[in-house]
């Protein structure tokens, strides 16, 4: 089931500009920072840089919380999506996937059990 909006991810080319940059945009450091992603907590959602992938309008994923990805990847799968990325433990519990819909577009769901929806004020 979809919960909701969770995680926008930006794909950069410089992840140390990038964090320059967006902790100058968004007022403020990020509250996680690693050489393989960077995360802004933004109104109680989160704003993610990653140093791979390819920067642009094709490259940003939107991520939808779900309770269980891989139950909901299955899901997504039976309703003609079409693979676009496996569901994978990004470490701390944290779990992503992504498909394709029927028009093309990406639409990622993430399993985050650190996300407290109380914080999304």
């Amino acid at each position: 089931m979809i919960k909701g909006l969770r995680t926008v991810i930006y794909p950069v080319t410089d992840l140390a500009r990038g964090k320059e940059w967006y902790s100058r945009v968004l007022g403020h450091e990020p509250y996680f920072d690693q050489p393989y992603y960077v995360g802004y907590s933004v109104g109680g959602f989160e704003l993610g840089l990653i140093p791979d992938g390819t920067p642009g309008a094709e490259g940003s994923i939107v991520y939808w919380g779900v309770t269980d990805a891989e139950q909901e990847m299955a899901r997504l799968l039976t309703l003609d999506a079409k693979l676009h990325e496996k569901v994978k433990d990004v470490g701390e519990g944290i779990k992503v996937g992504a498909v394709a819909d029927p028009f093309g577009n990406i639409f990622g769901i993430i399993e985050n059990p650190r996300f407290k929806i109380q914080d999304a004020s």
